[in-house]
């Protein structure tokens, strides 16, 4: 076996690069094809974590980044290593997350050839370029390089998502004379003073403010919390925003823009304040944000002014056109905002944005103004008709979260004791306290995220709480944290089979049996969790 540690291959070059970009960890499976990838991780002090599954290593990755705040990397060989991680990369798309994805591809030639080498693939590259943010194949060890550079400037400057860079096996193995690319900040969009000094504006008028972040804003958590206190506004958050505020906290609806009375209240707003977040059905369940007569079709006679900020300029009217469009980061929007609305960094106003004296809470001069801790305290009263807190997946949270702390990680899954259950019982402190996937739903999460997020921070309780259907879909990853001595306690509810898709099918007279699950004569089939834990 090789001692020489200073291979200066196209291996090298990615691994080098991918340290001075601050990566210390990455997920995937050792193959035929991609072993000068870790040949060098040793040196540069890079931790391998191997999976069952390299779909389990993508969404290990994804968990690592809730976490930590990495942007979760994997390798993958050729091949079906690749093909394998496509869901957990989709993924990651769906929800916006930065992911690296590295590949060894077909030698520099051989593209199409369709001669019969192990792992050939027609087109690797463009067939997962159709799915993620973008897919690059190299042409030299120092384009590869110079592609993992410029990934981390776009996780850094956009909108962030998954990206893929295919490194032929002649550029993977031969020889690299470049140096390691300096670490550069992709440009963010610069910030209009026009659009700060409209949205100023209005919400400087504003009688009853409210703000909605999704998990464009989780960065900006310190900001929004400025924001909403400074405003006097209640907050609610998407599931990829939840915990953006502490739930705790006397203005936060918590993630249950799904809930009715939270979507009345946003038709109620005179101005309504989105950040970060597509207004996706995933998250209202059939429902609208802001004063709709249906998606995307705004009520003009509620006299609503909607100011959206996005990084992302085509997220920016999505299913809520907005009257005030600002295409930037959150966090350096809202700083300009609140310095143009002279509210100081401690969240305080020297004036109430309608211009009346500042406190408003005890009767004194902004008392016309129903307070925000008011709106949300009577918001929340109505929500046995939005959710039932005592179905099981609550009562399994709520023991969960008991047992663990205020500060636990809980994995969820697409399983309903998840997204009718966690997403809405936990209470969130900070914004990685969710590992969820709303928008592309995908079974099989739960487990490989849950040990991205302790790899992440081993000090950390993390729980994973899924259903029986979910957890065969990853059930392999058990013996990966067995391995790893991951102290992760893995809590399964087991209602049979895939109950919500059995009921369903009984909605449409169709035979439940064709699930797979056993025809429940015993229980509520409309709702499988009822009953005792």
């Amino acid at each position: 076996m090789s001692t020489e540690l200073n291979v200066r291959n196209g291996g090298r070059a990615v691994v080098a690069t991918l340290a001075a970009h601050g990566v210390d960890t990455i997920f995937g499976i050792p193959g035929t094809h991609n072993l000068e990838f870790y040949r060098h991780l040793p040196e540069f002090g890079i931790r391998a974590v191997t999976p069952r599954h390299e779909q389990g290593a993508g969404y290990g990755a994804d968990g690592y980044f809730l976490v930590s705040g990495k942007p979760g990397v994997v390798i993958t060989t050729s091949g079906p290593g690749l093909t394998n991680v496509i869901t957990a990369a989709a993924t990651a798309y769906a929800e916006s997350r930065p992911m690296l994805i590295l590949s060894p591809g077909v030698p520099t030639g051989f593209e199409r050839a369709d001669v019969g080498m192990l792992h050939e693939t027609k087109d690797s590259s463009g067939a997962v370029g159709h799915l993620l943010v973008s897919s690059q194949r190299t042409r030299t060890a120092e384009g590869a390089a110079q592609a993992v550079a410029e990934a981390f400037a776009m996780f850094d400057s956009a909108r962030p998502g998954p990206v893929h860079i295919e490194v032929p096996l002649d550029v993977l193995e031969g020889a690299w004379n470049g140096s390691v690319p300096v670490p550069f900040a992709g440009r963010r969009p610069g910030l209009d003073d026009h659009v700060v000094a409209r949205a100023a504006e209005a919400i400087g008028s504003a009688k009853r403010p409210m703000v909605v972040a999704g998990g464009g804003a989780r960065r900006a958590h310190a900001e929004v919390a400025r924001l909403v206190e400074a405003l006097d506004a209640p907050l609610a958050t998407t599931a990829n925003g939840k915990g953006i505020v502490s739930e705790t906290h006397p203005l936060s609806l918590g993630s249950n823009v799904r809930f009715a009375s939270v979507q009345a209240e946003s038709a109620a707003a005179d101005v309504l304040i989105v950040l970060g977040s597509e207004l996706a059905d995933s998250d209202l369940w059939g429902g609208v944000i802001g004063a709709q007569t249906s998606i995307g079709v705004r009520d003009e006679s509620a006299g609503q002014t909607v100011i959206r900020c996005d990084i992302d300029p085509d997220q920016l009217n999505k299913n809520l056109p907005g009257d005030i469009l600002a295409c930037a980061d959150t966090g350096e929007f809202l700083t300009a905002l609140m310095s143009a609305l002279g509210i100081g960094n401690d969240g305080a106003a020297s004036a109430s944005v309608d211009g009346t004296e500042s406190s408003g809470r005890d009767g004194s001069a902004a008392s016309a103004k129903e307070a925000g801790a008011d709106r949300v305290a009577r918001i929340r009263e109505t929500w046995a008709t939005d959710f039932d807190f005592d179905a099981i997946g609550a009562r399994v949270t709520r023991l969960v979260e008991e047992g663990a702390g205020s500060t636990v990680v809980i994995s969820g899954d697409s399983s309903q004791v998840t997204y009718d259950g966690t997403v809405h019982a936990l209470t969130a402190s900070t914004p990685d306290q969710l590992l969820y996937m709303p928008g592309f739903a995908t079974l099989g999460y739960g487990i490989p995220a849950a040990l991205g997020a302790k790899v992440a921070d081993p000090a950390r309780p993390v729980v994973c709480i899924l259903g029986d259907g979910a957890a065969m879909f990853s059930i392999q990853e058990l013996m990966t944290a067995a391995e790893l001595g991951l102290g992760i306690p893995f809590v399964v509810v087991d209602n049979g089979g895939y109950a919500e898709i059995e009921g369903q099918m009984v909605d449409r007279d169709i035979d439940p049996s064709l699930s797979g699950s056993p025809v429940r004569t015993s229980r509520n089939s409309a709702n499988p969790w009822a009953g005792p834990v």
